[in-house]
């Protein structure tokens, strides 16, 4: 079964559509134009409109110096009606994310991404998941999947994925595979449910898996084609995916449901200051 992380997406949109619209504005900053960055931006944009929720870009260049950043992030947040903050990563490679995202104060960390929010959501006292864990347990519970008999691979342990799914992931499952480069893929044989974005474009392929294995693919990145597509191969023909018990496809998989997360932590974050 292929997941609609459009449909689930949409339905989340729409149960944020009955609830009081946040009065505040919601802001993003990108600096540089990374192709991706723009590609999701432009989603957060759709999304901000459809919910007519103030939604403001500030666009920086790939120069901009670092303290010039954290600068104007810090300006922006401390704002009275700023309800949100995003930084869109990658940022330039002279920048440090952290040194940028710590700026956020925690009651207006949409993403997750700063360290006292970090904290916060590891120690299980942060009122809203990072969107990445959100998009994890809103696709299982989309389709019944209960995560105490399952064992979990999660490829990847990057900041804004792998990492935060593999410590929600903890105490959930009954065994975790923390798998990155270097690691033995053969693993992912034994896995009930693999969880990837290290943004290697059809990286796993479906006969690296399990019989009734499940794949949430949160790799984004365009292979030498031009062609944007996910770290789990789905350029084969459909015979090689019949025994799988769902996975996602890039574009339309996850990457929709985010974008849908993010802005529900916006409206759960703004109804406890509001």
């Amino acid at each position: 079964m292929i997941i609609d992380g459009k449909k689930i997406a949409q339905g989340i949109i729409e149960e944020l559509k009955k609830k009081p619209k946040p009065k505040k504005f919601l802001g993003a900053f990108l600096a540089g134009g990374d192709t991706a960055s723009v590609s999701f931006l432009k989603q957060k944009e759709k999304a901000a409109k459809e919910l007519e929720v103030d939604f403001r870009i500030y666009r920086r260049p790939t120069s901009i110096d670092q303290d010039e950043l954290k600068k104007e992030v810090l300006k922006i947040a401390q704002h009275k009606t700023c309800g949100g903050v995003i930084i869109q990563l990658p940022l330039p490679e002279h920048i440090n994310k952290h040194y940028i995202c710590n700026v956020i104060p925690r009651e207006k960390d949409v993403d997750v991404l700063g360290e006292r929010t970090l904290g916060a959501f590891y120690a299980g006292r942060n009122p809203i998941l990072p969107p990445a864990v959100g998009v994890v347990q809103k696709i299982l519970t989309t389709n019944n999947q209960q995560l105490t008999t399952k064992h979990v691979a999660v490829v990847g342990l990057g900041f804004l994925v792998g990492k935060p799914i593999a410590v929600w992931l903890m105490g959930k499952c009954r065994e975790i595979f923390l798998l990155d480069e270097g690691s033995d893929f053969s693993a992912l044989k034994q896995a009930d449910l693999v969880i990837t974005g290290v943004g290697k474009p059809g990286f796993i392929k479906p006969e690296m898996l399990k019989d009734g294995a499940g794949v949430i693919d949160f790799g984004y990145s365009m292979d030498i084609s031009g062609k944007i597509r996910g770290d789990f191969d789905t350029q084969l023909p459909i015979t090689n995916y019949l025994l799988l018990r769902f996975y996602t496809e890039t574009p339309g998989g996850t990457g929709p449901i985010l974008v849908a997360k993010l802005f529900e932590n916006f409206y759960k974050l703004n109804q406890q200051t509001e």
